[in-house]
């Protein structure tokens, strides 16, 4: 009597494990956590992120393998964003410097007064109305409600924490470096003949609603590019990105709250911060899915 062959059952994934020991759930990477949505998060574009081709990505790679025996990936993150927020401090001291050694000089006249000369010149009732609604948006109040409810919303699209966290961290630092440079430079904000009430009181440099709108929109660009398959919703998304943050800077110098180098100074500084934001998770996944050979089992 022949005996039936045994019917094959239900095609399985196969799990796989990290230099850690935690176990694929992903298809395609390790589990996720609070910092990982997945492998299939990894991409913009055609631009895999785990992947650092360039030279200077060679080199920051590198480093990271060369510290990875003592740090997990998430520790490196957080080594990263401390980095971070040591050179952009360095950046403010470096600022006031500069700033002291300008006035000093009277050469702040050069390019800070007349703009703000220029933006009062050119005020009409419309542009202020407008101006102040942007302003206002992107004011300490405004900020933190649409930086918390953007981090919520991507939170519960995707249903992981990655953009919740990415965002609360980015914009934590953000406010750290921003009450930093007022305290270390102390600068004075333009006179109050030149700017349009309500008034603010506190130092000029930096300008604080430039420096926030500029992490905000960098660090949600990140985020939301990673799970945008079309080429032209990707550049959508940036467009409309640059033209808020620079609608930001401008308010504030129309308005006469800012000097025109407190505005660019905070733009330097979000872009520097929102840079080690991103370069510290791109080194957490890549060491996540592409462990050093020596920190693999049985190397």
């Amino acid at each position: 009597m022949s005996t039936a062959a045994p019917r094959p059952g239900p095609p399985h994934r196969a799990d796989r494990t990290d230099h850690t020991g935690r176990t694929d759930r992903t298809g395609g990477g390790v589990e996720t956590t609070p910092l990982d949505e997945g492998a299939d998060t990894d991409r913009i574009g055609d631009r895999d992120l785990t992947r650092w081709p360039s030279a200077g990505g060679q080199v920051v790679l590198r480093g990271a393998h060369a510290v990875s025996p003592w740090l997990s990936p998430a520790r490196l993150w957080a080594a990263v964003l401390g980095l971070g927020l040591v050179l952009d401090a360095l950046l403010v001291v470096v600022g006031a410097w500069l700033y002291r050694t300008v006035v000093e000089g009277d050469g702040v006249d050069a390019v800070d007064h007349p703009v703000l000369q220029a933006a009062v010149d050119h005020r009409t009732p419309d542009l202020t109305a407008v101006a102040q609604v942007v302003s206002d948006v992107a004011d300490v109040v405004g900020m933190t409600l649409l930086a918390l409810a953007t981090a919520v919303v991507l939170a519960l699209v995707r249903r992981r924490w990655t953009p919740f966290v990415l965002v609360v961290t980015a914009m934590l630092g953000s406010v750290a470096l921003t009450v930093a440079g007022k305290v270390v430079v102390g600068r004075s904000r333009p006179p109050l003949a030149d700017a349009v009430p309500p008034y603010e009181t506190s130092a000029s440099f930096p300008s604080g609603h430039t420096l926030n709108a500029t992490v905000f929109v960098g660090v949600v660009v990140y985020v939301v590019l990673r799970h945008l398959a079309a080429r032209w919703a990707r550049v959508l998304v940036v467009v409309a990105a640059v033209a808020f943050a620079l609608a930001v800077g401008a308010s504030r110098v129309y308005l006469g709250h800012h000097w025109l180098t407190d505005v660019l100074v905070a733009y330097l500084l979000g872009l520097l911060w929102v840079g080690f934001v991103v370069t510290g998770h791109r080194l957490y996944l890549t060491l996540r899915r592409h462990p050093p050979a020596r920190a693999r089992p049985g190397s």
